[in-house]
């Protein structure tokens, strides 16, 4: 068996979050935010308490950004490296591209994007007592139709990857994390595209190596929607996620050092008002991410959305919702509702947008 310290651990964090915009204009997905601190802070704090410490960082967007917060990693007990892609090199090149940072015989690969419940020591365990090429943390999902499955035998050997179906064999789905031999990782060609799921993983049970599924029912929410990110940001700020990082206790809402909440404003739901932020009385803030300087003036409700930093919301406005980019202004009764997004620094004047007929 293969403790943990001798298990090097990559994260993918090289997407550009797209489907997060405008928030990912001014910083990439996994640096954004969340139950007060960035996101890869919560996935880094759980692979330091499964006992991995060398840390690779497959970057490309903004990638200037991952080093100059976390440094060499030392301030979360970890020996961080980073390693760029200059072009897009779909998940397995971008795993690819790490190698050469590789020390250990084992490598944990996470996609950056993924809140997890996952016992990354039993997954390890369960890897190394099957004499795996590669283990997939597979995930049982409701609603499977919605993801390509992968089901497995009864000694937890993989034996297909299938695209999304409308009747799916399994309620398996790829959880977006796995354990590599440091072999297998050099065997994927280097210096192009290749697609895990298309490629290196149907290329692997051809060739007869052995495919194994860890399968798992714990937390897991993949954040690449705001819908999403609000959901996971409220469970971290709730317990219903679990972290080790959270900056405060878990309860309905987190209120960050610096942030004022009047005496009459309501906040909850999960949500978390970032530092120098203003909840103003008589405001209503529920299951929403407020970000630092936000002000939300008297009567305002804001659910279910996103505010990023020094946006302000007007008095009587509603936000269902929404996201509003860094220092986005929504004027005095404007009522925006789900699937709106208010780009960085743009004005809306006051009463000059309602989803509703009232006045």
């Amino acid at each position: 068996m293969t403790p943990t310290r001798d298990v090097d651990a990559v994260v993918l964090v090289g997407g550009r979050g797209t489907r997060l915009r405008p928030l990912t204009l001014s910083a990439p997905k996994p640096m954004l935010p969340t139950a007060g601190v960035p996101f890869l802070t919560h996935l880094l704090s759980r692979i330091r308490a499964a006992g991995i410490t060398h840390v690779v960082l497959g970057t490309s967007y903004r990638a200037e950004v991952f080093e100059e917060f976390f440094g060499d990693g030392a301030s979360l007990g970890l020996e961080m490296e980073y390693v760029v892609e200059d072009e897009p090199l779909d998940t397995g090149g971008a795993i690819r591209n790490v190698y050469d940072r590789l020390r250990a015989e084992h490598a944990v690969i996470f996609n950056g994007d993924i809140l997890s419940g996952a016992d990354l020591g039993a997954l390890i365990r369960a890897h190394c007592e099957a004499s795996a090429d590669v283990t997939l943390h597979l995930q049982r999902v409701a609603d499977p139709s919605r993801f390509g499955s992968v089901p497995t035998d009864e000694n937890g050997r993989v034996t297909a990857f299938l695209e999304k179906t409308p009747n799916p064999p399994t309620d398996q789905i790829n959880a977006g994390c796995y354990v590599f031999r440091r072999s297998v990782v050099e065997s994927i060609p280097a210096g192009r595209r290749v697609s895990v799921e298309r490629e290196t993983f149907p290329g692997l049970l051809a060739a007869g190596a052995h495919v194994h599924g860890f399968v798992d029912a714990s937390y897991w929410l993949d954040v690449g929607t705001p819908e999403a990110f609000v959901r996971g940001s409220a469970d971290l700020v709730r317990g219903v996620a679990p972290t080790s990082a959270l900056p405060g206790p878990v309860g309905e809402s987190l209120v960050l050092d610096g942030a004022k909440v009047d005496d009459g404003a309501v906040v909850g739901g999960g949500s978390t008002i970032g530092a120098g932020a203003a909840i103003t009385a008589g405001a209503q803030v529920m299951g929403s991410v407020v970000f630092d300087r936000v002000t939300v003036a008297e009567d305002a409700v804001v659910e279910d959305s996103v505010l990023g930093a020094g946006a302000h919301v007007g008095k009587g406005a509603v936000l269902r919702g929404v996201v509003l980019g860094d220092g986005a202004t929504v004027g005095a009764g404007c009522e925006l509702l789900h699937g709106v997004r208010v780009w960085p620094e743009m004005v809306l004047p006051d009463s000059s947008i309602r989803f509703s007929s009232d006045c």
